[in-house]
């Protein structure tokens, strides 16, 4: 168990050293290879623009979403009204669906136990 403590501990020292020879060069590439989408100046008062620009922008797309939402509720219904034609393969893909639905359902189980499968922390 030391010996494997030792070798967390070598591993994290060559990160931390990695990152503070690469880092700084790292950022400044990334910043220049992004610049359109920085806006000048950049201060608190513009940030703080922009986090109500894109709160108020999600606001006001929620009536296009409901009405994707009832879209695809009544293309469902239609479905289900005419499953005597239902094809194999639509049928594969709501069963994909449904098995997605049910991979994140549990995945979201596991976070919000603090990933944990038990419930326990040990």
């Amino acid at each position: 168990m030391a010996s494997k403590l030792q070798q967390l501990q070598s591993k994290a020292c060559q990160a931390s050293q990695f990152v503070a020879k690469h880092g700084s060069s790292y950022y400044r590439q990334l910043l220049e290879q992004n610049k359109q989408h920085i806006q000048e100046p950049p201060t608190v008062e513009r940030c703080n623009l922009l986090a109500k620009q894109l709160l108020y922008t999600r606001l006001a797309s929620i009536p296009g979403r409901t009405e994707s939402f009832w879209k695809e509720l009544d293309y469902a219904k239609n479905l289900w009204k005419n499953r005597k034609e239902l094809k194999v393969e639509d049928a594969g893909i709501a069963a994909l669906f449904g098995l997605e639905c049910f991979a994140w359902f549990c995945a979201g189980e596991i976070v919000g136990r603090g990933f944990t499968f038990t419930g326990y922390y040990v």
